[in-house]
């Protein structure tokens, strides 16, 4: 018997479908059980790029001391100004996203910041991966869930894993 269960209803992420709808950005104030922190040599050149190019919002703004971001509930991130950004990325974040919106956040990203995405690829765990590198280096993920056909090579890899897989 696992020690774990489905509990999706707690999760913004939709089921994985070609067709699949994001949710909308959350606005509400909660406790936040995990945010990234991102410095930046430039605050507004940042937050620019993230809104934009990743499609967060500007949820609030201390001037000069921090930008709180924000897309689907649970995927907060914090800007913060220091002195210079690292040259090469040190630590990555993956957001959860839908299929239809890696295209366009693709296409947003590199219109801002032409050479900054890697990808679209599909990944042996069924998801459809982008790789942006923000203008303070941070290395962004947007993974998108492919649905599942339980006979597929992928779903093969996650029973491999020990992942159950309901048969169709």
């Amino acid at each position: 018997m696992a020690d774990y269960y489905p509990a999706f209803e707690i999760s913004p992420v939709p089921t994985p479908a070609l067709d699949a709808e994001p949710p909308e950005i959350y606005r509400g104030i909660y406790g936040m059980p995990m945010f990234v922190t991102v410095p930046t040599s430039d605050l507004a050149a940042s937050a620019d790029f993230w809104i934009r190019g990743l499609g967060f919002i500007d949820l609030f703004t201390i001037p000069g001391r921090l930008t709180h971001l924000r897309r689907w509930a649970f995927q907060d991130v914090l800007l913060v100004p220091t002195g210079r950004s690292p040259e090469v990325p040190v630590a990555s974040v993956s957001f959860a996203c839908v299929l239809s919106q890696i295209d366009e956040v693709a296409a947003a990203c590199e219109e801002l910041l032409p050479g900054c995405t890697t990808g679209p690829r599909q990944t042996p765990w069924n998801t459809v991966d982008l790789e942006v590198i923000t203008p303070e280096n941070a290395r962004v993920v947007l993974t998108a869930a492919r649905p599942l056909d339980p006979h597929s090579a992928e779903a093969r890899y996650l029973k491999a894993g020990g992942i159950e897989i309901p048969e169709a």
